[in-house]
């Protein structure tokens, strides 16, 4: 098995809302904010090659929104999917599978492209990956499709229509997915989001998602406010992390704006922060 950190680009969301009832002079220590209130994140893949399958997780936000839109996000860095593919000499026609944590527009939203035309008014639409299985669960794509209030701005359909139309929609369930590929749901932040947990040289690497979106998110009250039920957040964080810190899992870290993973470890505060970097410090 081979796996390589696909990095997709930079963006904001404002600090309050990333760590909910948390006050600013605790969190901002961790992830300082700029003159708005924002701070930077991530926007981190996964690319798994393992036999003849090419697994990307999760695939960013995308470029086919309008200015409008990306304004409220303040895109920043020189990172996107499609290069960073690149480099591992990977064509978009190679992945096999994509595996979306969930279907908020900053995980899903780089699987479907504007149509390249001569016309740019057209809007036009295509998967990125057409030769791929895009997985999902059935009960999270029913969410998706038929969002409530609180979510309707976090699903937009043009990021995953298109996948059910041309049948490259294929769902799963919890357990094993492929060989040394175990998927989990949790359901604080969104319902049934999806983690995989990854076994490789006789280690386990969990892909966090947004149920640990950064070492900043380590402490138990520290909770997104974009979180749909923060008090199952609470008690699915305290679960894994005391799992994690007993079976040392590597955390790989999706919007962590410096470092790609980290372990936990338990003290008498309760779980925190052990180490941090790479992912290949702590594979190799």
């Amino acid at each position: 098995m081979k796996i390589n950190v696909i990095n997709t680009g930079k963006f904001k969301l404002d600090g309050g809302a990333m760590f909910g009832v948390v006050p600013k002079t605790i969190w901002s220590k961790t992830n300082p904010a700029d003159e708005n209130n924002m701070c930077s994140w991530a926007m981190r893949c996964l690319l798994i090659e393992s036999e003849d399958r090419k697994i990307l997780i999760d695939t960013g936000i995308g470029n086919k929104q309008s200015e409008k839109f990306f304004q409220y996000f303040y895109l920043h860095g020189d990172e996107n999917l499609i290069e960073s593919l690149k480099t591992h000499n990977i064509h978009p026609d190679d992945i096999t599978h994509v595996f979306f944590t969930h279907l908020h527009f900053d995980h899903c939203g780089g699987a479907i492209k504007k149509k390249e035309s001569k016309n740019d008014q057209d809007d036009i639409l295509e998967l990125v990956f057409k030769n791929a299985f895009h997985l999902t669960n059935e009960q999270h794509w029913d969410l998706a499709n038929n969002p409530n209030k609180r979510e309707r701005a976090s699903f937009l359909k043009e990021n995953f229509n298109l996948i059910a139309i041309q049948e490259k929609l294929q769902f799963i369930n919890e357990g094993e997915l492929f060989p040394n590929i175990q998927v989990r749901f949790f359901h604080g932040h969104t319902t049934a989001q999806m983690l995989p947990f990854i076994s490789i040289n006789n280690k386990t690497l969990v892909f966090m998602a947004d149920l640990l979106p950064s070492i900043g998110h380590i402490p138990l009250p520290y909770v997104m406010g974009y979180d749909t039920q923060p008090l199952i957040t609470l008690q699915e964080k305290k679960i894994f992390l005391e799992e994690a810190a007993h079976k040392n899992y590597i955390l790989f870290l999706e919007h962590d704006y410096d470092y790609e993973c980290c372990t936990v470890k338990k003290t008498e505060k309760g779980i925190r922060l052990n180490k941090y970097g790479k992912l290949e410090d702590f594979l190799f």
